[in-house]
């Protein structure tokens, strides 16, 4: 659905919200606890952030306001599960863009929950798939895998850029482009042939994700009705 706006000043309100979202994300410094590293420098950066908030703030933005919603179940638990195993409480809203939270969410690559986890990737990292139970779709089962798949990502590649695409594609694909690239730097690759589409939208789409979430009025999105938290019983 496409905003209306009463007026031009109602226009340049917003914009000036998304410009201050937008450099309060720029303003962080790369470091293992913070997930968004600088990039307002790097044209390419720039241009494909902005075309994925323009996606999810105007084309697919009643989509995205029910991943909002919906993140108010389970955002709490998850964050306090990342931190515990010492990742940035940003990485929750990967799973935003993963499923929107939806636990019962299953890809045409037979990924399923939250986390979005192929099956040989969720035994690796203990979840049990049998014909009684899935784990991928248990919220914090789930989550503890994801952050201890993303922390063995972060010590291959020591930034969570790289991480996030390895995720994305697999370690080995990321490993790949950035030995032909002769880079270390995600980015780099979007200009390249060897990742795909989807890898090189993925940390656009996860910035653009952190941004909305985290002040959703500045980019239009307004009395958005979160879900009750989660009560969590094993």
């Amino acid at each position: 659905a496409t905003l209306v706006f009463a007026s031009d000043t109602a226009k340049e309100n917003l914009a000036e919200n998304q410009t201050i979202a937008m450099e309060q994300a720029e303003s962080n410094k790369p470091a293992r606890d913070t997930v968004v590293e600088p990039y307002k420098s790097n044209p390419v950066a720039v241009k494909a952030v902005d075309k994925s908030l323009s996606l999810f703030s105007d084309r697919i933005k009643e989509r995205f306001s029910l991943w909002l919603s919906r993140s108010g179940k389970y955002i709490e638990l998850m964050k306090e599960i990342l931190k515990g195993k010492d990742i940035p409480e940003d990485m929750v809203f990967l799973s935003l863009i993963e499923s929107g939270f939806n636990p019962y969410a299953y890809s045409v690559a037979r990924a399923a929950g939250p986390w979005q986890f192929i099956s040989s990737t969720a035994k690796r990292y203990g979840l049990v798939i049998d014909w009684w139970r899935d784990e991928r779709r248990d919220p914090v089962k789930s989550t503890e895998a994801a952050a201890n798949y993303l922390n063995d990502l972060y010590k291959m590649f020591g930034s969570w850029n790289l991480a996030m695409a390895a995720y994305n594609a697999g370690e080995g694909k990321i490993l790949r482009a950035l030995n032909r690239t002769k880079s270390d730097n995600y980015w780099a690759l979007l200009n390249t042939r060897h990742i795909r589409s989807e890898t090189k939208n993925y940390v656009p789409h996860f910035i653009a994700a952190s941004m909305i979430a985290d002040n959703p009025e500045d980019f239009g999105f307004e009395n958005i009705s979160y879900h009750s938290p989660l009560d969590y019983d094993e």
